[in-house]
């Protein structure tokens, strides 16, 4: 079994193909796409749909081939495979089976977003899709909130603008790109800060095609204990010590355990008479 991405037929690499003709089957998302790059190299490899929709009802059915010995090479239509798809359960029932798997890299937009965003890219994070309601993806952003790298998260275009928002909202002016179509014919990258970008896409409407996001890291700035102190007096006036805690600890960079027994400390204290 081998897993490799389509993306732009260009990008195809020789040993791919190879595995593609000599495979018993190949497992597509659409085989209307697949057919294309197919029909390009003269590959005749029968193909079987196999995505979000028909994975619980395909599997055993894969794995019987598998166990009977069948080569079976899976491909998404753009992008890495396992990557948000459902190739993930396949990938984990044929390991827990003992049987042999390889993977051909390919094309992945997440790692190609972060190239192109200019963002430093020595330490990341895939987040995946954000939630879809907006409470909710709120909360999902905080806790991503002081993670000590680039962050990268696929969204769908329609809810770009509402992200944008969110993100700037709660992580602040970071920089951040928005990589469309990313390694496709019509890949187009903007760059600038989270406040500017949401601003552009809420005027100028959905994009089409797919949209990788990246957010650069939080700026730290290091507080001595005295400004720490007043930073977390400050947030303990007006929320809750969980709440306080956190926006210092994201705020100051200094760890949450140690704001959190200074916030204990500062809570307990008398006030003066």
């Amino acid at each position: 079994m081998v897993a490799t991405p389509i993306g732009n037929l260009g990008d195809i690499t020789l040993r791919a193909l190879d595995v593609l003709a000599s495979a018993d089957a190949i497992l597509c998302e659409d085989t209307r796409v697949t057919r294309k790059l197919l029909s390009r190299y003269n590959i005749s490899t029968p193909s079987l749909v196999y995505n979000d929709h028909n994975a619980q009802r395909m599997l055993p059915r894969l794995m019987k081939r598998l166990n009977e010995g069948n080569s079976l090479a899976l491909v998404t239509d753009a992008g890495t495979p396992l990557i948000s798809d459902p190739g993930y359960r396949l990938v984990e029932a044929t390991i827990a089976a003992d049987i042999p798997l390889h993977m051909l890299p390919g094309a992945s937009a997440a790692l190609a977003g972060l190239v192109l965003s200019g963002l430093p890219s020595d330490g990341f994070f895939f987040a995946g899709f954000p939630p879809t309601r907006t409470t909710a993806r709120q909360k999902r952003f905080a806790e991503l909130a002081a993670i000590p790298g680039s962050i990268i998260f696929f969204e769908s275009a329609r809810r770009l603008a509402a992200s944008l928002s969110d993100l700037h909202q709660v992580l602040g002016d970071r920089p951040a790109a928005i990589a469309r179509e990313i390694t496709k014919l019509h890949e187009e990258v903007h760059r600038g800060s989270l406040g500017t970008l949401a601003k552009y896409y809420a005027e100028e409407g959905a994009p089409r095609g797919e949209i990788v996001i990246t957010v650069a890291p939080p700026t730290i700035h290091k507080v001595d204990n005295d400004t720490l102190r007043a930073k977390l007096t400050d947030a303990l006036a007006g929320q809750s010590l969980r709440d306080a805690v956190a926006e210092v600890s994201t705020e100051t960079g200094r760890a949450r355990r140690e704001v959190y027994r200074l916030a204990l400390e500062i809570s307990s204290e008398k006030p003066d008479t």
